[in-house]
C-alpha cells in the first residue's frame, strides 16, 4: 500500500487574495504537503504567505475576467463552471479547503477527495441577505443574486456528493454540513491559530475596546459601534470592507477610531493592550478571539457560532445573548479589567495552536488514506 507521503497531492482553495482564516489553514496544509500543487479560481500574486506562494498554482478563467482581483465576488454565478474547468490529472489525493466552490472540483478517477470545510457556500445559504440584502448590494446585483440562488444551492448540494469525507472547522459547520448535505460522518478539527505571534503585554491595559475583521454586514460591527456610543467607551475598529463608509458615518461624533488592516506586530500590540475584543457576529469558527486570548485579553462575544467553542464564559470572556446594542452597552458599562487572568486565557488559547492543527490534520488524513486504500484493494 502506498504511504500518504508518497501520494501525489493536489490542494484546492477558493481564491488567493489575502491571508485570512482559510488561507492560514491552507498554509498549514502546505506544510503537511510541501510538494503539492495548488488549484484555485483566482490568485493575486504576493497576497498570501510565502509558504503558499512557493507552490505551483493553477488558476481558472476567473483570473482573466475584468477587475477580478478586486471584484471577483460579482462573478459568483460563474464560480461552479470555473471550478469545474480545472483539470486535475494523475493525483492520488485531493484536499479542498472550501467555503464556496472549491469542494466542487472534478477529482481524478480513483483519487480520494477530502474537504476541509470552513462552511457550506455562505453566499447562498445562511448569509445570503448579509451579502445581497437591501442596502448591501445594488438593485441589479440583488436581482441577479436572487435568480442565481436556487441553481447555486442545487449545485452546492450536488457537488458535495463528490467529496469522500468532510472535515469541519467547528461544530457549527458540522451541523450545517449535515443540514444542507445530509452527511453525518463529519469530523471536527479546529483551525490553526499561530499563538506564538501573541503574548500578554506587561503592565496595565489601555482604555479601548477592539473590533477586528472585514467590515461586512454579517460581522455586525454596527452593533459594537452603537453599543460603544451608548456606553460612552472608546472603540478601535481595525479592518476594511464594503461597509466601511456606512460604519464611519454611523460612528460620527463618537470616540471611535477606524484603522486599516495592521501589520502582524501592530495587531499583536493592539490585542495585548485592549480591554477586550468585541465579537458581535455569528462566525463559523473565529480565529481572532483565540488570538486575543493568546494575548491575555478577554472576548465579549455573541453567544452563537464558533465562539461557543472557543470562549469560556467567566474565564476567558463574556457572552451576550442578543444583538440588541443596549444589551452590549450594559456589558461594556459593567466590564471589569481585573476579572480575568492573563495566564489562564493564554493557556486556554494554546489548545488551538497551529502545531496541534498540523498534527490532527495529518493524523486524520493518514487514517482516511489508509481506510480508502484498503477499501480499494478489497474491491
Amino acid at each position: 500500500m502506498m504511504h500518504l507521503d508518497q501520494a501525489r497531492v493536489a490542494l484546492v482553495h477558493d481564491w488567493l487574495t489575502g491571508m485570512r482564516g482559510g488561507e492560514k489553514c491552507l498554509e498549514a496544509l502546505c506544510e503537511i504537503f510541501p510538494h503539492a500543487d495548488i488549484f484555485t479560481l483566482l490568485h493575486v500574486p504576493g497576497s498570501v504567505a510565502a509558504g503558499i506562494e512557493r507552490h505551483h498554482i493553477t488558476t481558472s478563467f476567473v483570473q482573466r475576467l475584468p477587475d477580478a482581483a478586486r471584484g471577483y465576488r460579482r462573478y459568483l454565478p460563474l464560480f461552479p463552471r470555473a471550478i469545474e474547468s480545472l483539470q486535475l490529472r494523475d493525483y492520488d489525493l485531493v484536499v479542498s479547503s472550501s467555503h464556496c466552490v472549491a469542494k466542487g472540483v472534478p477529482v481524478p478517477a480513483g483519487a480520494l477527495h477530502v474537504c476541509y470545510c470552513h462552511t457550506p457556500m455562505r453566499y447562498v445559504w445562511d448569509r445570503f441577505d448579509d451579502y445581497f440584502g437591501r442596502g448591501r448590494a445594488g438593485l441589479v446585483t440583488r436581482c441577479a443574486a436572487r435568480l442565481a440562488r436556487r441553481p447555486l444551492q442545487r449545485w452546492d448540494v450536488q457537488s458535495a456528493r463528490g467529496v469522500h469525507r468532510f472535515i469541519a472547522n467547528s461544530a457549527t459547520v458540522r451541523d450545517r454540513i449535515h443540514r444542507h448535505y445530509r452527511r453525518n460522518d463529519t469530523v471536527i478539527i479546529h483551525p490553526p491559530v499561530d499563538c506564538a505571534r501573541f503574548a500578554p503585554a506587561p503592565g496595565p491595559v489601555e482604555d479601548y475596546f477592539l473590533v477586528v475583521g472585514a467590515l461586512s454586514g454579517y460581522k455586525r460591527v454596527d452593533v459594537a459601534i452603537t453599543a460603544a456610543q451608548r456606553a460612552g467607551v472608546r472603540l478601535v475598529v481595525v479592518g476594511d470592507g464594503p461597509d466601511r463608509s456606512r460604519l464611519e458615518r454611523q460612528a460620527k461624533d463618537a470616540p471611535i477610531e477606524f484603522r486599516a488592516w495592521q501589520s502582524d506586530a501592530d495587531l499583536a500590540r493592539l490585542f495585548g493592550r485592549c480591554r477586550a475584543l468585541l465579537f458581535p457576529g455569528v462566525e463559523d469558527f473565529g480565529i481572532t478571539p483565540v488570538e486575543v486570548m493568546a494575548s491575555g485579553r478577554p472576548v465579549i462575544a455573541l453567544a452563537a457560532g464558533g465562539a461557543l467553542e472557543t470562549v469560556i464564559e467567566g474565564t476567558t470572556g463574556i457572552f451576550v445573548r442578543s444583538t440588541d446594542p443596549d444589551a452590549w452597552a450594559e456589558v461594556l458599562r459593567a466590564f471589569r479589567d481585573d476579572r480575568f487572568d492573563r495566564d489562564v486565557m493564554r493557556q486556554h488559547a494554546l489548545r488551538f495552536d497551529r502545531p496541534r492543527y498540523v498534527r490532527a490534520m495529518r493524523s486524520e488524513l493518514v487514517r482516511l488514506w489508509e481506510a480508502y486504500s484498503s477499501t480499494r484493494r478489497a474491491q
